[in-house]
């Protein structure tokens, strides 16, 4: 009969660490994920930006050397991520094949012009640099026009700034709700053990000799499931980076090494701390308020 108790005892035990290590792994695992989240909205909203082009059309009676000189000066400049040179007949043979006819046998010749895509870096995408980059590249006597979407480009960085407010917001309730989940689950497992923790005081162990153990058998459950958020988030950051390599998710290994590092951290600090004041609780209770 005592064996089949312990037996049964055994079992609650485990379960009941079963359930605080899947509970303090899925809160760390979707804070982690904020985490990364949080760490690449620059470098989502810095892709995108540079995929937006500056089109700056030459007149045809641009020189071959004037051209070569604006390619030049523009691969060079700061603000250049990639430059394209398309010709009037590259570009004639691009908008044959979208229209689906031969457009230049209709009208007898070419009116298209040549022209150099430009790309730039995210951190010059904002209307006000890119009308000053605009005006400085129109003022070259062989360039005829330079076209952007304006619109786009502010639409893009107001939207940029709200979600980037937006998911700071979020993060910061997220985490103020993962802690309080991973308390919870704490204190129902410091709960269970309740009346040792009082029958130990009874017989004359310190506050401290009591603590410890219940402290470190958290503190280890806290980075097993700490462990198995970090698998789970180097797995989704794995897919993500190689189904969008252009992001280049882990090109700053010492972000994603901070990150981690405070994902099992914070698993440590918060299991330690909802422990502590735990058996404090009970610690400080009287017997007959044990029961309810």
């Amino acid at each position: 009969m005592s064996s089949s108790f312990e037996k049964y005892q055994k079992r609650r035990l485990i379960s009941s660490y079963f359930s605080v290590v899947i509970s303090i792994g899925l809160v760390l695992f979707l804070l982690g994920l904020l985490g990364l989240l949080v760490l690449n909205t620059k470098k989502v909203a810095d892709h995108f930006k540079e995929q937006i082009a500056m089109t700056v059309y030459l007149k045809d009676t641009a020189k071959d050397v004037e051209i070569e000189q604006l390619k030049k000066s523009l691969a060079l400049a700061e603000y250049t991520k990639s430059t394209t040179y398309v010709s009037k007949e590259e570009a004639a043979e691009a908008h044959s094949k979208e229209i689906g006819e031969e457009f230049m046998d209709f009208l007898g010749y070419n009116p298209l012009q040549n022209s150099i895509d430009l790309y730039m870096k995210a951190d010059y995408v904002s209307p006000e640099q890119i009308d000053e980059i605009a005006e400085d590249i129109t003022s070259k006597n062989f360039v005829d026009e330079v076209i952007y979407d304006k619109p786009l480009i502010a639409l893009l960085n107001d939207n940029v700034k709200k979600i980037s407010f937006w998911v700071l917001v979020i993060s910061g309730v997220f985490t103020f709700i993962a802690v309080l989940l991973i308390n919870s689950s704490i204190r129902l497992a410091v709960y269970s053990k309740r009346f040792i923790i009082k029958t130990m005081q009874m017989v004359g162990a310190t506050k401290t000799f009591i603590r410890s153990p219940f402290i470190w058998q958290s503190v280890k459950l806290g980075i097993i499931g700490a462990v198995l958020a970090l698998i789970g988030m180097g797995i989704v950051l794995y897919y993500l980076n190689s189904s969008f390599p252009e992001l280049e998710l882990l090109a700053d290994a010492k972000l994603l090494v901070a990150l981690f590092v405070g994902i099992l951290m914070m698993g440590i600090l918060i299991t330690w701390a909802s422990t502590f004041f735990a058996t404090s609780r009970f610690l400080n209770l009287r017997t007959d308020e044990l029961y309810y």
